[in-house]
């Protein structure tokens, strides 16, 4: 977002225009942070044969998708309907990854009659794929490292009390039922988290995986997850992808050489590439002067971005409307029926009734976690592309709302 003659542009477009054309709240998001954020990832494994599968559940809007893929990245799926939604954007079968958790088999046969690349997280899971499909379907094992990398446990997956993956100390049942179910083990897989900082911590995990494929002789791929850290604000910290990207590739040929044989490279970015692409536009309703704080009352909520309040995420706020204004204290707050304050006591431009502010890094678990909570609708989102922006979803109403509901004749 760039600031110049007082008025806000991102990707070429004036903010306060989208808010004029397409209303409030809106999502918006720039396609040229999400190629950057890609060609940035892609230039650091250079090193070492790689795919970039995306993690759509970050943000599935099927335009968004699209555009994936036209910049050259794959997918990485978690539920049938991802799946779906991947084929249809123009994904082919075999550059999508399928990573469920606690499915049931059906489902995990839908994805085969599909053509996903499948990823197992569990041993019985896996007994049943040998049983039923013994050696014709390829199958990647996620592994579960007993690492804990990045923040808390919400967003940290590979610690030993993690639900996700087979633990690393369960190597040994992985070898039995592949061996007596004849399994094409193709590839092992780890992700310990998002925010991860540290470089050795990921290497660490890493080398575990690596180690851990030894025992299988004809794996053609290492998958390593993602959960690289973006900025949330100027000075914060973020993974050094560069410097990860150069050490994994120099581990990835040592482990080539042990092995006499090559093997690939898999990463699975979500909030890498998207979140700091997006932005969630609000309008706000009241100024409330309390004993504690001053609160600018917005037309949003955690119905909208549940983030701040569910994982503790810090969001910068902007005041698109006034940028010249005295910098002032405001606690930023949600109109929902519940605690849901984005922000308490954030130095902002002097807020007025009617502004317009901008929620930063937005573009990640943003819309995709938002509900009709207290019956609101969810927001529209626009796509700046070439510096024009495209409605890529209409603003939801009471219809929407009401469309799955069935009317009982007797109570009406």
């Amino acid at each position: 977002m760039e600031l110049a003659n007082n008025r806000y542009t991102l990707g070429g477009v004036d903010m306060l225009s989208l808010v004029e054309e397409f209303g409030a709240p809106l999502y918006v998001y720039n396609a040229a942070t999400i190629k950057r954020q890609f060609q940035r990832l892609d230039s650091a494994f250079s090193g070492v044969e790689h795919q970039i599968k995306y993690a759509c559940k970050a943000l599935t809007n099927i335009n968004i998708l699209r555009y994936i893929r036209q910049i050259g990245c794959g997918l990485d799926t978690v539920s049938l309907n991802e799946l779906h939604l991947g084929l249809q954007a123009g994904f082919a079968a075999n550059d999508i990854f399928f990573t469920p958790n606690n499915v049931s088999f059906e489902e995990v046969q839908e994805a085969i009659a599909l053509g996903a690349q499948l990823n197992l997280d569990n041993l019985p899971m896996l007994e049943k794929l040998g049983q039923t499909y013994g050696s014709s379907v390829p199958v990647c094992v996620r592994i579960n490292p007993h690492i804990m990398a990045g923040g808390n446990e919400k967003i940290s997956t590979g610690h030993i009390n993690s639900k996700f993956g087979v633990s690393i100390t369960q190597l040994d049942d992985i070898v039995r039922i592949a061996e007596q179910y004849s399994l094409d083990i193709a590839g092992l897989h780890m992700h310990t988290g998002s925010e991860i900082v540290d470089t050795d911590i990921f290497l660490q995990g890493a080398q575990i995986l690596l180690e851990a494929g030894r025992r299988f002789p004809a794996i053609r791929f290492f998958d390593f997850g993602g959960g690289f850290k973006v900025p949330y604000t100027a000075g914060d910290k973020e993974t050094n992808i560069e410097e990860l990207g150069s050490r994994l590739s120099a581990l990835c040929h040592e482990e080539m050489k042990h092995r006499g044989a090559t093997f690939y490279a898999c990463f699975e970015p979500g909030k890498y590439l998207v979140s700091e692409s997006g932005m969630l536009l609000v309008r706000v309703n009241v100024i409330k002067q309390t004993p504690a704080t001053t609160f600018a009352g917005v037309d949003s909520g955690l119905n909208h971005l549940i983030r701040p309040m569910f994982y503790k995420a810090h969001h910068d706020i902007t005041n698109l409307s006034h940028p010249e204004g005295a910098v002032k204290p405001y606690s930023v707050a949600g109109y929902i029926c519940e605690t849901d304050n984005f922000a308490w006591d954030r130095a902002m431009n002097e807020v007025r009734v009617g502004d317009v502010l901008a929620f930063h890094n937005a573009g990640a678990y943003g819309i995709m976690m938002a509900s009709n909570y207290n019956s609101r609708p969810r927001p529209a989102e626009v796509l700046i592309i070439d510096g024009k922006a495209h409605l890529i979803r209409r603003r939801e109403t009471l219809e929407d709302i009401l469309q799955t509901q069935i009317s009982l004749p007797q109570l009406c």
